[in-house]
């Protein structure tokens, strides 16, 4: 391939040409719409988990047991994750980039309409929950594949004092998404009876959740299938390689990457999706009401996604996720104390919950991901992505709530602590690492 960005060489997958070199906040976009719209498809099913489906799918159990049957089902996405980064990725070495998006957002679009007109148990059965539990672990599939590998691209692309505030752009996908999601939701338990919302209400997000996602991929597409883009990829050596080379030249770090998310990766169910089911089993509080304070909390986390760019590349990624960590250790002190408080200290542990979320996930995705250098970098960083969902986010709605309701609030604040702790351990090792290979070189 020429290496001229205006070249008319070989077209990579669909024949997309451009002609302009792709700069950093072109590909700041990108990150972004990509970003937003997984997220909202992720919270309208989150959201739907805590609110809706105990009731829709699990009617035959109490209001806690269901709950807990519908986390569970929400887990399977994330179990699901990591096996969907590795057939997409073998697809993508076989057919292309642009094929291997395609095909994981038109199969994330499909599961997401299956669901939306998925009849309840009061109609199928079991079979209603069989399903639900399909869709959901195929969407988790689909989630793996949607890796484009734009935040590598963008982290590598940008100027090398703003690192960290590149890398925040994408993170805003997270609190856009929900505010967009919540918003829904909270405008149909405002509008309608409760058992409208249960009966046909609720399938509106996840039509609108299919809607976006059809938006979304041609918009990523028109980037990433371009010449331009290819030609960027290949220069820095963001392609694809076999997981089973990754884990023999990198294991180690595909787990450091996957342990420093913890605290901010644990910390974004307990303030999400949580919440709506404590408030739902337990709280007297109005679930418009609620969703209102999530969405407040959601804009502070977002201003706190922003703030983290500034002071990371004041700090540097590490020390901003090592200090947030320990900001979170000393949160999960006083999370129980204000979740058993009321309305006053329910709402006061949403928003302080969500500041410190926008600050320490701003920075979670992919601050060590120089460690597995060019090569693996594209592979590592999804693999370790996948695994930091699954350890650290996966099953906390459902160990929260179990935890809470066996043994009391104070559970939820040592679940909490777990993460932080595994955060700071995880750079601490990554830390020592350095200072061997450091040591290795200067003795050479």
């Amino acid at each position: 391939m020429s290496t001229n960005p205006s070249s008319t060489s070989t077209i990579h997958d669909h024949g997309v040409h451009s002609s302009h070199e792709v700069a950093p906040g072109e590909i700041a976009v990108g990150v972004v719409v990509g970003r937003t719209s997984e997220y909202f498809d992720f919270f309208v099913y989150g959201i739907a988990s805590a609110l809706v489906f105990p009731s829709v799918f699990f009617p035959f159990a109490s209001k806690l047991d269901a709950t807990l049957y519908s986390f569970a089902v929400f887990a399977l996405a994330f179990i699901a994750r990591p096996f969907g980064t590795m057939l997409f990725l073998w697809i993508q070495r076989r057919w292309g980039r642009g094929t291997k998006l395609t095909a994981a957002l038109f199969l994330l679009g499909t599961c997401t309409a299956g669901i939306a007109f998925l009849p309840g148990y009061a109609t199928l059965g079991m079979t209603s929950v069989v399903l639900l539990s399909v869709f959901r672990f195929i969407q988790g599939i689909a989630l793996g594949g949607s890796w484009d590998g734009l935040p590598s691209l963008l982290a590598l692309n940008a100027p090398k004092k703003r690192r960290g505030w590149y890398a925040m752009l994408g993170q805003l996908g997270a609190p856009t998404g929900f505010i967009v999601a919540a918003g829904l939701f909270a405008y149909l338990y405002a509008a309608l009876p409760t058992e409208e919302v249960l009966d046909w209400g609720w399938r509106y997000p996840f039509f609108a959740a299919f809607a976006i996602n059809v938006v979304a991929l041609f918009a990523r597409l028109r980037l990433v299938v371009t010449d331009e883009y290819a030609q960027k990829m290949d220069e820095q050596e963001l392609e694809p390689v076999r997981v089973v080379e990754l884990l023999k030249a990198k294991g180690r770090y595909v787990a450091i990457g996957a342990f420093t998310a913890l605290a901010s990766y644990a910390l974004f169910h307990l303030v999400t999706i949580f919440p709506l089911s404590w408030i739902l089993l337990f709280s007297n509080q109005s679930i418009p009401q609620f969703l209102i304070v999530q969405i407040i909390g959601a804009f502070f986390a977002a201003g706190g996604i922003v703030a983290s760019g500034f002071i990371a590349d004041r700090l540097s990624r590490q020390r901003t996720l090592g200090a947030l960590a320990v900001a979170i250790a000393a949160y999960s002190g006083f999370a129980p104390t204000l979740l058993g408080a009321g309305p006053v200290g329910q709402d006061i542990y949403i928003i302080a919950g969500f500041t410190l979320l926008g600050l320490s996930y701003g920075q979670a995705a992919g601050a060590l991901n120089a460690n597995f250098g060019d090569r693996y970098r594209y592979t590592g960083a999804a693999l370790s992505n996948d695994i930091a969902w699954l350890i650290g986010a996966a099953f906390a709605p459902l160990v929260a709530l179990g935890l809470c309701a066996k043994f009391g609030l104070a559970y939820v604040g040592a679940y909490l602590l777990s993460g932080a702790l595994a955060t700071l351990a995880a750079l601490g090792v990554n830390r020592w690492l350095r200072l061997k290979r450091e040591a290795a070189r200067a003795g050479k």
